[in-house]
């Protein structure tokens, strides 16, 4: 027998057996399926897997923390499910989780077509129904919890104040610690370290800006309330010199293009002089709260919000984000009373390795998921002024888990 006749045989065998896989009732009685669907995930760095069965779906749990870019991972997990995992006469759903809290399903709906295992029978949604309630249950692999990334967190900032130079320019690296505690919770410490910081520019308005300083500190709780409500409330050390507490909520409409957001804050202002802080004792109120329409055939984001910003002055926003694959794209628009319109353009990137898992409980060391821009274009310095509560709170990051962009990235 020479050398490519063998391969050719080989090849025969790896097909029949692939068909043999594909095609033979995945139940109970042939746990091999359910082990080979959670070590290829194990394998591929997902976390919190769980598996279970019940008369109408198998449910899967799993979640993305090796691929930076959430629809690859949803993908990368889709390819192992269709290959291994799907039962033949019932549908499969696939829970996709953030701190082991749902975000969103994939449901598979056995197709008769010679397509059957083509990604476009996948359907994605807010809901997850009674699903979440029977996989929950069962007993997670690969845990999120108590794991630790040191993420590296590049910031840019830059103005046009001054006449006699183009820019000035400050440059920082702030690494930030995040652990998983448990269920929805993370902790967040940050360090800034300034590694350039124009003198006659930032340095000047503030010499603190040269000083290494903790960033944000913070203990955020996510959570999942009934009629798809989610949330996140924090506690803690926020940007633009805030500290005191803050809630999200999200609520996505039937039509899941439409959907409402809110946010309210409790906060006092303090800063930091190297690691001494000093505050005031006086706090504010601060609020936002709007809705958004997502155009899924141009993965375009409309939102409109009335808020209540740090001076206190009320005003609206109109946001307008064109979201790809590494990179989101937008322009948004303001207006207050009590300030002059301003608007201006904003732009995230993904930063690599694109995919790096954890191993086991060593801390993992990367950049940051992404990076972005807010130009200014009004150059305003004292109105219309937002703080963040965690570092992870980026348009980008927070678009990874929008089914209609996650069942987009599935099809192309």
């Amino acid at each position: 027998m020479d050398v490519s006749s063998e391969n050719a045989m080989y090849g025969d065998i790896e097909y029949d057996i692939g068909e043999f896989l594909q095609n033979i009732e995945m139940d109970c009685s042939f746990p091999i399926r359910k082990e080979i669907v959670r070590n290829d995930t194990f394998k591929e760095g997902f976390e919190n897997i769980r598996w279970t069965e019940t008369e109408t779906e198998r449910i899967y749990t799993i979640e993305n923390s090796a691929y930076k870019i959430q629809s690859v991972g949803v993908s990368r997990a889709i390819d192992i499910i269709q290959k291994y995992g799907l039962p033949n006469n019932k549908q499969c759903k696939v829970i996709v989780t953030r701190l082991d809290i749902p975000e969103l399903s994939l449901t598979y709906n056995p197709s008769t077509g010679s397509d059957s295992l083509l990604k476009k029978h996948w359907n994605a949604s807010y809901e997850v129904g009674d699903s979440w309630k029977e996989v929950k249950k069962e007993k997670k692999k690969n845990s999120s919890q108590y794991k630790v990334d040191i993420l590296i967190y590049p910031q840019l900032s830059f103005q046009n104040m001054d006449i006699t130079k183009i820019y000035q320019v400050m440059f920082t690296l702030n690494p930030a610690v995040e652990v998983s505690l448990w269920q929805g919770m993370k902790l967040t410490g940050q360090v800034i370290l300034p590694l350039f910081v124009d003198t006659k520019g930032y340095a000047a308005y503030s010499p603190l800006n040269k000083k290494v300083r903790p960033g944000f500190i913070t203990l955020a709780q996510r959570f999942r309330l009934p009629y798809n409500i989610k949330g996140k409330a924090a506690i803690g050390f926020f940007n633009q010199s805030q500290h005191g507490i803050d809630l999200q909520l999200f609520r996505p409409f039937k039509d899941e293009r439409f959907s409402l957001e809110g946010k309210l804050g409790y906060t006092g202002w303090g800063y930091w002089n190297g690691f001494s802080y000093k505050y005031n004792e006086q706090y504010q109120w601060t609020w936002s709260v709007g809705g958004n329409f997502y155009w899924p055939q141009y993965d375009v984001q409309f939102s409109l919000k009335a808020e209540k910003y740090l001076m206190g002055e009320k005003g609206v926003r109109f946001d307008m984000i064109r979201h790809f694959k590494y990179a989101s794209v937008g322009f948004y628009a303001m207006k207050a009373k009590e300030a002059k319109s301003n608007g201006g353009f904003l732009f995230q990137v993904a930063l690599p390795p694109y995919k790096q898992k954890r191993h086991k409980y060593i801390p993992r060391v990367s950049s940051s998921m992404n990076m972005g821009i807010i130009y200014n274009a009004g150059n305003e310095r004292v109105y219309y002024k937002k703080y963040r509560s965690e570092t992870s709170d980026k348009l980008m990051e927070e678009n990874g888990f929008n089914p209609l962009y996650i069942e987009n990235k599935l099809l192309n």
